[in-house]
């Protein structure tokens, strides 16, 4: 019988840490430098976006019901807890990565829909698959289609999605009313929170692949920098995927033992830093928007 999993008090008191903060940017520092203020907040609420994900997993307790009250306030205001918790489970199936259908975060689009945009949309696309505009439009084009996607679903009577968005509600009101009557102008906080989605599309801009094998699909970004850190190592993908119940400082430490094993089993999708890829996607597709392996048959597990 094996052990019950303990507390991780490091996760904990980094969430702590991270509305502390943000709590004195938003009280305080905005009031003497708004330009800062901004900067920090978009830190500060792409972290706390990492350390939702690490509360979806199972992290930092047993307690399911504890560990998500955690993530009451909403700081980037935008996805519900209960709507990125599911989606993002549902990404976790591998077999489906990069599937324009069944995979929910993926970039890639069925060459029919591509097929039938206008011109203008389909240049819009193509910006969008470079970094500079998956940084600068990507949060809008993704936040857009997620919207109408959940609406849809609402009109259609999907009460997992109204309970999600029903929960959601209250506590982006809260931060907002929060953000009101502080010395932050409310303008501020959402150019901020839209930033902040930028900061993180710069990590799943090239999480996945398409490719004929499933396990091929995840990449590995050996950065350890200050990027890493605010991804909370998610930039060592392939890892987290293999060993998704992995806490986030866990990952760096499984890669190094078997870095071999990961490398193989991703076929060498690996960058040695974010550097690198600025360096070769700021302005450059790394991909097709349509998917360059549909509507053939699906690929092989």
């Amino acid at each position: 019988m094996s052990e019950p999993r303990r507390p991780e008090w490091g996760t904990f008191a980094l969430i702590l840490a991270c509305y502390g903060l943000w709590g004195a940017v938003v009280f305080w520092l905005s009031s003497l430098s708004l330009a800062v203020a901004v900067l920090v907040v978009t830190l500060l609420i792409a972290l706390h976006s990492s350390l939702t994900h690490e509360v979806l997993h199972g992290h930092p307790f047993r307690s399911v019901a504890l560990n998500e009250a955690l993530m009451a306030l909403p700081l980037s205001l935008m996805i519900p807890y209960g709507r990125f918790r599911d989606l993002h489970l549902a990404h976790h199936r591998d077999a489906n990565l990069t599937d324009p259908y069944d995979d929910p975060e993926s970039n890639y689009l069925d060459p029919a829909v591509w097929d039938a945009m206008p011109g203008w949309q389909q240049r819009l696309y193509r910006f969008n698959n470079t970094l500079a505009g998956r940084i600068l439009i990507g949060p809008a084009i993704g936040q857009l289609r997620f919207v109408a996607d959940d609406w849809r679903l609402m009109r259609r009577g999907d009460r997992r999605v109204m309970a999600a968005w029903a929960l959601h509600l209250p506590g982006a009101a809260a931060v907002l009313a929060l953000v009101w009557v502080s010395p932050m102008p409310v303008w501020s906080y959402l150019v901020a929170a839209y930033a902040a989605l930028g900061l993180l599309k710069i990590r799943t801009f090239l999480e996945h692949q398409a490719h004929a094998r499933s396990r091929a699909r995840t990449v590995i970004i050996e950065d350890r920098g200050w990027l890493a850190f605010l991804f909370l190592n998610n930039n060592l993908h392939v890892v987290h995927h293999m060993n998704p119940r992995a806490p986030w400082y866990a990952l760096p430490a499984l890669y190094r033992r078997g870095k071999a094993r990961y490398l193989a089993c991703n076929e060498g999708y690996v960058y040695r830093s974010y550097g690198e890829v600025f360096r070769r996607y700021l302005l450059a597709p790394k991909d097709p928007v349509p998917h360059p392996l549909w509507p053939s048959s699906r690929p092989p597990v």
